[in-house]
């Protein structure tokens, strides 16, 4: 099941008592199958390659980035429909998010203070 290694998101710092949705900037798009990240705005995804598709679990992942979700609760939820450990889904959540991010097509919600 493994996407990114935990280690893919050490410079960024994701947590999973935290909460994001994706940015305004981007457009999803399922596409046989696949789901296309596609950027709107120039330096959007900013890498080797600006789309950017999800595989099966990428896109479970995807689907549940709501702005009301946390990491954690995404995890959990995962954990429930995939026959792997807890500790690899939410290394595998940390780090998909953790490369979204990177791309600027996630964007963290603030709790309310």
């Amino acid at each position: 099941m493994s996407m990114t290694s935990p280690a893919a998101n050490a410079d960024a710092d994701i947590r999973l008592d935290q909460t994001y949705i994706p940015s305004d900037d981007i457009v999803a798009r399922e596409i046989e199958g696949e789901l296309i990240l596609v950027p709107m705005v120039a330096g959007i995804g900013d890498m080797e390659d600006e789309l950017f598709s999800l595989n099966d679990t990428g896109k479970d992942i995807w689907r549940r980035l709501d702005g009301k979700t946390t990491l954690a609760e995404v995890a959990k939820a995962l954990t429930a429909e995939y026959s792997a450990p807890p500790g690899e889904i939410e290394g595998d959540v940390l780090g998909l998010v953790g490369e979204l991010v990177r791309r600027k097509m996630l964007r963290l919600i603030k709790p309310d203070a």
